[in-house]
């Protein structure tokens, strides 16, 4: 089974393909850059040069493969490019994987048909689904909370403000919930999806064993760290205004629209049917944090 990836020299497709080198199965990456993909070549994948964005490169990527994980997303941009990566090239790739026995997506904890008109992320994710489930392809998708991992995501950023800051922020009133999930743990559900029947047709959302407040969030963080650190809670308009500056920088720390999906509400779910059906065991968060400092 040959199993092409997209997104594969992202923080999350480094631990998928890895997950599914450990298996031993052939993997093909698509990428824009062969530079940034040496650590996938090493592991002995096959690198497929090309952009969902470039319908005909998505096609030689393609060819003959048997399992489609596709991972890119973009998470800050104007509405035309969230169409024309994320929505359009799904578009494209589904098309261009019309042979495949089965399609994995990762979509992102909070999509829904009451969401998508919220931002342009949460409006091109739902279109992605809608797009899979359409396709005619036997398909899993993905929905992850918080992804925690040692060296990406939004993690290290945490660790490094409750290290080294005086006052650690803390936007809203940091009551709202998450639950995040570690990457490897993310990556084993992937591996197995591409091919266990009961995985088959379904939509799952993935996060951790433990939901915590984000009041909580940064006291484990300063207990693993041994760290004593105040906290400020920042009202959302404040950080909106500075977020507004910040999407002037080529890569934002943070943009208004992440800020609407934050206030948005909670961010948990229900992972025990996922984790009956592919049967990852999962990494408490304590357990995440100390892996991470």
């Amino acid at each position: 089974m040959t199993v092409l990836v997209t997104g594969g020299t992202g923080f999350v497709g480094r631990h998928v393909v890895h997950a599914l080198r450990a298996r031993e199965l052939p993997v093909r990456c698509l990428v824009r850059d062969r530079g940034r993909a040496r650590t996938l070549e090493a592991w002995g994948c096959e690198l497929a040069e090309g952009d969902v964005t470039d319908p005909a490169s998505l096609a030689r990527a393609a060819e003959g493969i048997d399992a489609v994980v596709h991972l890119v997303a973009i998470i800050a941009g104007k509405p035309a490019e969230f169409d024309r990566v994320m929505i359009e090239g799904t578009r494209s790739l589904v098309q261009a994987a019309a042979g495949a026995r089965r399609f994995v997506l990762m979509s992102a904890l909070g999509v829904s048909e009451q969401t998508r008109t919220l931002v342009p992320y949460y409006r091109a994710k739902w279109e992605m689904e809608r797009t899979v489930i359409g396709s005619g392809l036997e398909h899993v998708i993905f929905r992850p909370s918080f992804v925690f991992g040692r060296n990406g995501g939004v993690l290290p950023m945490f660790v490094r403000q409750v290290r080294f800051s005086p006052v650690v922020p803390i936007v809203g009133s940091g009551e709202t919930r998450l639950q995040p999930i570690w990457v490897e743990d993310v990556a084993g559900f992937f591996s197995g999806a591409i091919d266990l029947p009961a995985a088959a047709g379904r939509t799952f959302e993935l996060g951790g064993p433990d939901q915590v407040t984000w009041n909580e969030l940064y006291a484990r963080i300063r207990r693993v760290l041994g760290a004593r650190r105040a906290t400020i809670h920042l009202p959302f308009g404040l950080v909106r205004s500075a977020a507004a500056l910040a999407e002037l920088l080529p890569k934002p720390p943070v943009t208004r629209d992440q800020l609407t999906m934050l206030a948005a509400g909670d961010n948990v779910c229900d992972v025990g049917p996922a984790v009956e059906a592919l049967g990852v065991q999962l990494v408490p968060l304590d357990d995440q944090l100390r892996r991470a400092t």
